[in-house]
């Protein structure tokens, strides 16, 4: 366990008062899927911000807004629930272009940014290679003042899998496309459950189960990932973990579906998040672009700021800035 601890003193009151935030993790030498180690010292509450999808249809400007807004809210870190890139492709070349322009516009942000990847990240096996020499592991875990984050990949599937997905994807997006005749509600891809719920690895479950073995006392447990693994009924799906996790507080989120909804399941809060410039529908009510702020008291208060209501000193948005790429 690596552990990075920042101590902060003050005087209140003439009495001293040490204030104390850790950042723990277990990864070793090598790329690690978050941007900074160097937080800010915390009272006793921090609070965390939460971004939602860029793609499925990214709209130029509205990231780079984003970080302008998250800058002005002053979190102790950033979180993400995966499609930060449009991938989908096996283009090297291609790919290093739409990390670049997101690691340009992410490294504007003034606080750690954690990288989560989602199902347009992680496409295919070549995707899975430049993900691993960019940022390291696919799922990971971290402490944060007694607060554990679980950070799952819902694209965990065996590469042969993985390749089956993505060669159905690609004649599913022609269909659409009308480069081949089709329906898209008939082709392969639109029936197959990774599509909507994706899934998880034994090889995955086993680490998280591990995890949640050695911190049984954390004061909150956040579970993130892209796709609702909770809505697969079988042993890919989160069900295994959340027997695990029932005798703790936790909180459940993803993102995916590009429309914000909440819901009550085992008694807990489970959030699927809108978008932070990603495809909309122009007749969902529930398709917008927010930041979600997480302030960590004794229990989460948990806030979703719609981005078109975050106004500078001016009460102008923030300037759209850099293009897409």
């Amino acid at each position: 366990m690596i552990v990075i601890l920042l101590v902060l003193s003050s005087c209140k009151e003439n009495n001293q008062k040490i204030e104390k935030s850790t950042f723990e993790h277990t990864l070793g030498e090598g790329p690690k899927p978050w941007t900074s180690t160097i937080f800010e010292p915390t009272e006793d509450d921090f609070t965390f911000a939460i971004i939602s999808d860029l793609n499925g249809g990214e709209r130029s400007g509205v990231y780079s807004a984003a970080v302008e807004q998250l800058n002005a809210l002053d979190p102790t870190f950033v979180l993400s629930v995966g499609d930060l890139i449009d991938g989908g492709t096996e283009d090297t070349l291609q790919l290093a272009k739409e990390w670049d322009s997101f690691e340009n516009r992410t490294s504007k942000l003034k606080m750690p940014f954690f990288h989560l990847g989602g199902n347009h990240d992680l496409t295919n096996p070549t995707m899975r290679s430049i993900w691993k020499q960019r940022f390291g592991p696919r799922y990971y875990h971290f402490l944060y003042d007694n607060v554990l984050f679980l950070m799952m990949d819902s694209e965990d599937y065996e590469e042969q899998r993985m390749v089956e997905i993505y060669e159905a994807r690609a004649k599913a997006l022609k269909v659409i496309a009308g480069e081949i005749e089709g329906v898209y509600e008939e082709t392969e891809y639109y029936s197959m459950p990774e599509r909507k719920i994706g899934g998880m690895s034994l090889e995955q479950f086993e680490y998280f189960k591990k995890v949640l073995e050695e911190n049984p006392y954390v004061t909150w447990t956040f579970v993130l990932m892209h796709k609702p693994l909770w809505q697969r009924e079988d042993e890919k799906g989160l069900n295994p973990l959340e027997n695990l996790l029932a005798d703790r507080p936790y909180t459940v989120i993803n993102g995916h579906i590009h429309s914000f909804s909440h819901r009550t399941r085992n008694n807990r809060d489970y959030i699927i998040l809108g978008t932070t410039g990603g495809g909309q529908s122009a007749q969902d009510s529930m398709a917008f672009d927010h930041i979600s702020l997480v302030r960590m008291a004794k229990e989460p208060v948990i806030t979703h700021l719609k981005m078109d209501g975050i106004l500078d000193k001016k009460g102008e948005l923030p300037p759209a800035g850099a293009l897409i790429n």
